[in-house]
Parts: C-alpha cells; sequence; structure tokens
C-alpha cells in the first residue's frame, strides 16, 4: 500500500499527525491548491457568479492563514491555549494583511504564486524543529485544514464559472459515482458518544464527545438520486406549497427556482451546465446542489423526514458494512446549528458557531473533500437556502 493511500488519506491518522506525515500533507495540499490557481489566474479580476471575491483571493488566503497563525504568531507554540490577538512579527510581504480588506483588489497570480512558496518554506521549517506534540502541531494541522477547504471552495466557483467558457487547464475535479439503488437500512436503539473525544486536532464544532440513547429508525443506505428526485420535480413539487416549509416557499418564490442549480433539464434525462457545456448525468448520481428547503420538500412530499445528526453519525460509525455510503455529497440534516457541550470557540478556528442562530447543518463530505478529512464525526454549517456546495440528502422513515 503506497504512503499516498495508507497516510495522507486516513482521515483519523490525519487528526493526530506528526511531523513527517503533516509535511507531506501540507506540500500536497499546496500543489493542489496550485493546480487550481492555474485555472483561475487568467479571471483574476472576474468575480464570480455570486457577487463574491475572486479565486485569487481564496488561493492567497492558504499562504496568509499560515503565516498569520504560524510564521508570524510568536506563541504558536501554545496551540490554542494561545493569544489569538498576542503579538505578531512582520509578514514577507508587507502587502498580504490589506488583501483582505473590504474593497480591496486582490492580488495578481504571479504575487499570489509567489507568497504561497514563500509561506510554506516558512512552515515546512519551523515544522521541521517544532515538537511532536498536539499543542505545538495544533495550528499546522488547522492550517491544513484551512488550505484544503480552500480547495473545496475553488472547486465550488468553478462550477458557478461554469456559464462563461470552459477554462483551460481544466479542473481537477475528481468522478462523482453512479450508484445502484440500495434498500433502507434499519438500525436497532444504541448508545452514541455524539462528537469527538479529547486528543489530536478535532474542530471546534464537534467539541466534546457526549453520550445519547438513540431509538431505532430506518435511513436510507445512500443519498437520494437524481431518478428520486425527477419523481418529486415531475410530481410537481415545486408548485405544491403544502410541501413547503414558510422559509423554504418564500425563498422558491423569491428565487423561481424549479429545479435544483445549474439544472437545465430534469425531464427526459438531467442536463446540467458543467464547464461551459450541457452535461448529461447519470441517474444513479446524489441529486447536487439543492438547498436544505428542497431537501425538506423532497421528504415531505416522499412521506420520509431528513435524519438528525446522531442518527447519521451513528449510521455512518456502525452501518458501513451493511451498505451506509457517504462522502459523494454533503448532505443536510434536520435541526440548526449549535454546539455540542462543552463547546469553546478557540484562535484561529475554521468552525464558529454561527450568529445568530437558524443555520443549517452538513453532514459527511463530498466528492472533492480530500480523504484525509473525510471523518464520520466532521460537521459543517450553511445557511437553509445555501446551495452553492457539493450538497445533497438522505431521508428517513417517519
Amino acid at each position: 500500500m503506497s504512503l499516498r493511500t495508507a497516510a495522507l488519506d486516513d482521515a483519523r491518522a490525519i487528526r493526530h499527525a506528526g511531523r513527517d506525515l503533516l509535511s507531506l500533507a501540507l506540500i500536497d495540499a499546496r500543489n493542489l491548491c496550485l493546480r487550481w490557481l492555474e485555472v483561475f489566474e487568467r479571471r483574476d479580476r472576474e468575480r464570480d457568479a455570486e457577487g463574491g471575491r475572486p479565486a485569487l483571493w481564496l488561493a492567497a488566503h492558504a499562504g496568509w492563514f499560515q503565516e498569520w497563525w504560524i510564521g508570524r504568531h510568536v506563541q504558536r507554540g501554545r496551540g490554542e491555549l494561545c493569544d489569538g490577538a498576542g503579538p505578531r512579527l512582520a509578514s514577507i510581504d508587507p502587502r498580504s494583511d490589506g488583501w483582505f480588506e473590504a474593497g480591496a483588489m486582490p492580488p495578481d497570480a504571479a504575487t499570489v504564486r509567489e507568497h504561497l512558496a514563500g509561506t510554506l518554506e516558512t512552515t515546512l521549517e519551523l515544522l521541521a524543529a517544532a515538537d511532536d506534540d498536539d499543542p505545538t502541531l495544533h495550528f499546522f494541522r488547522a492550517a491544513l485544514l484551512h488550505e484544503d477547504r480552500l480547495i473545496e471552495a475553488l472547486a465550488e466557483r468553478a462550477a458557478q464559472l461554469q456559464l462563461r467558457r470552459r477554462p483551460d487547464p481544466p479542473p481537477p475535479f475528481p468522478p462523482l459515482p453512479a450508484r445502484v439503488e440500495q434498500p433502507p437500512l434499519w438500525l436497532p436503539a444504541a448508545r452514541l458518544d455524539l462528537g469527538s473525544e479529547r486528543g489530536g486536532f478535532v474542530p471546534d464544532n464537534e467539541r466534546w464527545a457526549q453520550p445519547l440513547d438513540l431509538p431505532e429508525f430506518e435511513i436510507d443506505a445512500q443519498a437520494v438520486s437524481w431518478a428520486r428526485y425527477i419523481e418529486f420535480a415531475e410530481d410537481g413539487g415545486y408548485d405544491q406549497r403544502e410541501l413547503w416549509t414558510e422559509a423554504g416557499w418564500d425563498w422558491l418564490q423569491a428565487s423561481g427556482r424549479r429545479a435544483p442549480r445549474d439544472v437545465e433539464q430534469l425531464r427526459g434525462g438531467v442536463l446540467v451546465q458543467r464547464l461551459g457545456e450541457l452535461q448529461r448525468v447519470p441517474a444513479g448520481q446524489p441529486v447536487l446542489h439543492v438547498s436544505r428547503h428542497e431537501a425538506q420538500a423532497w421528504c415531505q412530499w416522499a412521506g420520509r423526514r431528513l435524519p438528525t445528526e446522531p442518527e447519521w453519525e451513528l449510521a455512518a460509525l456502525r452501518a458501513g458494512s451493511r451498505g451506509f455510503v457517504w462522502g459523494d455529497v454533503f448532505e443536510w440534516v434536520a435541526g440548526s446549528a449549535r454546539a455540542w457541550t462543552g463547546h469553546a470557540t478557540t484562535p484561529g478556528s475554521l468552525d464558529r458557531l454561527p450568529a445568530p442562530l437558524g443555520q443549517g447543518v452538513l453532514r459527511g463530505a463530498s466528492f472533492v473533500t480530500a480523504p484525509r478529512w473525510r471523518h464520520p464525526k466532521a460537521r459543517r454549517f450553511a445557511p437553509p437556502q445555501a446551495d452553492q456546495a457539493f450538497c445533497g440528502f438522505r431521508s428517513c422513515a417517519v
């Protein structure tokens, strides 16, 4: 088995990664970030379809975050116990802090590449001299997660730009599998330690494990496919007020949505806009780019419901051998984003609890998530109307 498979892609090992594995992983992430930068560098002054910041800002932020929390932060060795607002050294590029101010223009691609090279070199030098313990390695692990998430965001922006022109070189998208439909799974009542135990690198929104008793439940073996979602649309699902929550119906009327994002045709086969052209999507692939409003409406139509976070986590942990498949798409679950018992936001956190409350929760991972972060405890927060991520859903029996 190669080192790539055995270590870099091990979602449990990476949270406890020592200096050597972290060094390889940081180089691996930076190489992929540079591949995405090559895709976007001809569009360095363009804004994405949602009016957000250009991709160059995202790539630049990978280097800035590393330098802010590692290269410049004199208390980096204290890890999450450091003073996040403590003194910092000067940047290798005195302009870098200004790149992210309101109204600022992004740097050009050559400047970003130079900054990425310099910051990674400093990071690796400091890592080689660091102690091999959790506090000292905390920000190195956080920087790896941060860059891998920025790579996901670059993939999302490639999808948002797809109606303009086909990029050259093409984006490094991995394939999204089409699966044969499997029957739902019945899980018996069980006790679950919801959330993560202490030790290694644990994102803030997974803290801390708490025992929870779950009654028995039935859950889909895989995410809802296009084939199942088409039935909802063809049955008038987007026109039936009774299927939607009040907030969902308001969103639907304001958006004029009649299909998931980027879909040009549902009836007679699914056609989507991808990379500047219409592509036919296999019916066995999971439905993609759906908001939680759409997921809830489908469940209401089907006489089912979204799984709760504990149900989803229990199935991901214990039902894999029985056919529970996850990781193709992020999956909407029931309930609003909230902190687990004992949660406390730490310096440099990537998963701060949303304020105000009311955001939804996505579990799992998507086909563009680095395998090293496909962890069954992972959670993400997003507004219920969000659909730019590679998100879908599965359902449970009522």
